[in-house]
């Protein structure tokens, strides 16, 4: 049985995912495996992720302030506050900060467990020195995600990112 509470904003674990961060808010345990739900604070013109893709959950991008830019299979959207963002598994997607201001969104990934994904990809950016490409992308595989790499330069030429 579940027990109501109360999270703060400032409470939750936090770490990054390489240029962006996350706040763990709601897990697979506390949701009954229906939902987890993550905080993605992104700095200016940051790339939130490559293109990649799910083959086990549906993410659901709910902004709270800035712009977020996402490109959904061949279409590219932004979202500002108020807006979601609907990704469906299996469609390939990206995000980034499309702003010059820090951009927030809460993500909302249903069914639970990839936040587990987040958990192991924070410690690998966590530990000194760059983090092991490689080891993202068998974590990512063992998630059912996969990465396109090849991917970031296209992104951050295109949308005027930085790194």
């Amino acid at each position: 049985m579940q027990t109501a509470k109360l999270l703060g904003p400032s409470d939750g674990k936090t770490g990054q995912l390489g240029g962006i961060g996350v706040r763990f808010m709601i897990d697979a345990a506390q949701s009954g495996g229906g939902f987890s739900l993550v905080e993605h604070p992104m700095p200016p013109r940051a790339l939130g992720a490559p293109l990649h893709r799910h083959s086990r959950e549906d993410e659901y991008s709910y902004v709270l302030e800035g712009r977020v830019g996402a490109q959904l299979g061949e279409d590219v959207v932004y979202g500002e506050a108020g807006d979601l963002i609907f990704k469906p598994r299996g469609q390939w997607h990206a995000f980034w900060n499309a702003g010059d201001q820090p951009a927030r969104f809460l993500e909302i990934i249903s069914p639970a467990g990839f936040e587990e994904y987040f958990e192991r990809v924070t410690a690998l950016f966590a530990a000194d020195g760059p983090p092991d490409l490689a080891a993202v992308v068998t974590v990512a595989a063992e998630h059912g995600l996969e990465l396109d790499l090849g991917s970031i330069p296209r992104l951050m030429e295109a949308h005027g990112l930085r790194s």
